[in-house]
């Protein structure tokens, strides 16, 4: 059923959030209001765009795109979400630039913005760097507007770090909102956010953190299952803990895919690396050790491969509600015998969920656009409005 964009747009104003001049790195930084915002934004924005509705509310501008790990999916997400609002991307490519010889975080962020409205940044692959890098930026755009060196301050948008990818847990959370009829249908349903294997190791932590922080605060009942010693950030867990208290679900930690599964409404199997092996992987990088790292890697994966039972198959999925539980997964998925011998899914399982992991993605690009809109436009309600109402064509 199409959204009612006029409907939506009055529902935003009510929401009366303020994310004007701010970042988004966090979600559980953000009050109710904020996450409700940006996701209000993404709703109407996708409808627009389905009715081939321009939403180009910038003339001109850069956004600055700079992952300092390989993406697919939030890599286009971000340009297509950037192109959607009428700015023009550009990657800080920092093999090319003089941050090799030295320049600092504070120049950089600086040099790059003069005519820039929104950074995205992905920094995920290191323990107690990433969101720290994302906030030093924040600081030196703060600085340089403040002082008159930049006419505009640009959003930064948290496109993953070492503690959360905000875009794809908000993405997680349209899906399911749509599929199960609205956020008051979340209330009491349960969700497994469980460790699976992968022939691979050194997957961020970020994923599962999101997941369990976020939707904890819809009154859903979250299970987080892993093998022992798998654990995420410890601050992660006090948050879900916390958020959960609040919104009436629960969030509970066991040791059991199959714990997990159980009755659940929504599974989500994903690989990461523990806490502690990503906290040695960062140390081991720092001091350039080669030997040192590829110790670790072979000793990784033979700890991964006591674990080939963490997959998500027809046992498992057999175990949730009514045996049909919604598979979900950022993507891209190790899948057995398909892109690997032994991974997180079959492929009997990843086939009859693809189209809906396809869909799930999809809500990437206008979450992004939603967030870069919220952060950079005082009264984005109004200015939607006025797109709606003009309704110019996206494309002839």
């Amino acid at each position: 059923m199409p959204l009612n964009i006029e409907k939506s747009i009055a529902e935003l104003e009510k929401l009366g959030a303020d994310l004007y001049h701010k970042d988004f790195l966090l979600t559980w930084q953000k009050s109710d209001a904020e996450i409700h915002a940006v996701l209000k934004i993404a709703e109407i924005l996708k409808e627009m765009h389905a009715q081939n509705i321009a939403v180009d509310m910038f003339k001109t501008g850069l956004a600055v795109s700079n992952f300092r790990d390989n993406s697919t999916r939030t890599r286009f997400s971000f340009a297509s979400a950037c192109n959607l609002l009428g700015l023009a991307v550009q990657d800080l490519d920092e093999g090319k630039s003089q941050i090799a010889h030295g320049e600092t975080v504070r120049e950089t962020a600086n040099m790059i913005s003069f005519l820039t409205e929104a950074v995205g940044i992905r920094d995920d692959m290191f323990i107690g760097k990433g969101h720290t890098y994302m906030k030093e930026v924040a600081g030196a755009l703060d600085d340089g507007y403040r002082n008159g060196v930049l006419n505009q301050r640009p959003a930064v948008v948290n496109l993953q770090c070492d503690l959360d990818h905000p875009t794809q847990s908000m993405s997680d959370l349209l899906f399911i909102k749509n599929h199960f009829g609205g956020f008051e249908n979340l209330k009491g349903k349960k969700i497994a956010m469980t460790w699976a294997y992968s022939p691979s190791y050194g997957k961020p932590l970020s994923v599962p953190q999101g997941v369990i922080c976020l939707m904890t605060r819809f009154g859903m009942n979250v299970e987080l299952a892993y093998p022992e010693g798998y654990d995420l950030l410890p601050d992660t867990i006090e948050v879900a803990k916390k958020n959960a208290r609040a919104s009436g679900g629960s969030f509970k930690v066991s040791n059991s895919m199959e714990s997990a599964f159980k009755d659940a409404d929504i599974v989500y199997p994903k690989s990461w690396a523990p806490f502690k092996v990503m906290e040695r992987r960062t140390q081991l990088l720092e001091k350039g050790d080669q030997p040192g790292l590829k110790d670790l890697e072979k000793e990784c994966l033979a700890n991964n491969a006591k674990f080939k039972g963490w997959e998500c198959n027809d046992r498992m999925m057999a175990l949730t509600k009514a045996g049909k539980a919604s598979y979900l997964h950022c993507l891209p998925a190790d899948i057995t015998d398909v892109s690997c011998k032994a991974g997180e899914v079959s492929a009997k399982v990843f086939e009859g969920a693809r189209l809906g992991t396809y869909k799930e993605a999809g809500y990437k690009p206008f979450v992004i656009a939603a967030m870069i809109a919220a952060c950079t436009k005082k009264e984005p309600a109004r200015l939607l409005g006025e797109l709606a109402k003009a309704a110019r064509k996206r494309a002839l």
